[in-house]
């Protein structure tokens, strides 16, 4: 399956937040390579909270190579494939903020960079689905403690 994420998300444990979900609708990405999903509808306390607007973005976004890039032949002398391409994989969360009283509104992100050696995905995809799984699940056991270092500083 593709990224197509269920609506609502439930978010993950953050001091501050009760239950948090999140709803989501299909929005127009980017660039073509690109899915993107507008956060409509709030759920749980979350007080102060806004939903996507036009000034004040509240997306996610998950973009694929615009080119996939395959495996290089094998050196016929080495045995050896010398250049082996990388397929980039970007999953991005944008949410407005208003840094201080009367200011502008800035938008924070959140990036996540995935770079699969080509090949991987067809000899060895077991190791890529656990490094996904790995690094999500750290992200989620540890979301409460992310947010809190990314307020205090404090790491």
């Amino acid at each position: 399956m593709s990224f197509a994420p269920t609506s609502p998300i439930t978010g993950a444990a953050v001091s501050g937040l009760t239950s948090p979900t999140y709803t989501i609708a299909v929005d127009v990405p980017p660039s073509i390579n690109g899915k993107q999903y507008a956060v409509t509808a709030l759920g749980g306390t979350q007080t102060g909270v806004d939903t996507n607007t036009v000034s004040k973005p509240f997306t996610i976004t998950f973009f694929r190579p615009p080119a996939l890039r395959t495996l290089p032949a094998v050196n016929p002398v080495t045995g050896v494939i010398k250049n082996i391409p990388m397929n980039q994989y970007k999953l991005i969360t944008r949410k407005g903020a208003v840094p201080a009283s009367n200011q502008m509104i800035k938008v924070a992100r959140i990036t996540t960079t995935i770079e699969v050696p080509a090949g991987c995905d067809t000899f060895e995809p077991e190791e890529l689905r656990a490094m996904i799984s790995a690094h999500f699940g750290t992200g989620w056991a540890q979301a409460s403690g992310i947010a809190d270092t990314v307020i205090t500083g404090v790491l």
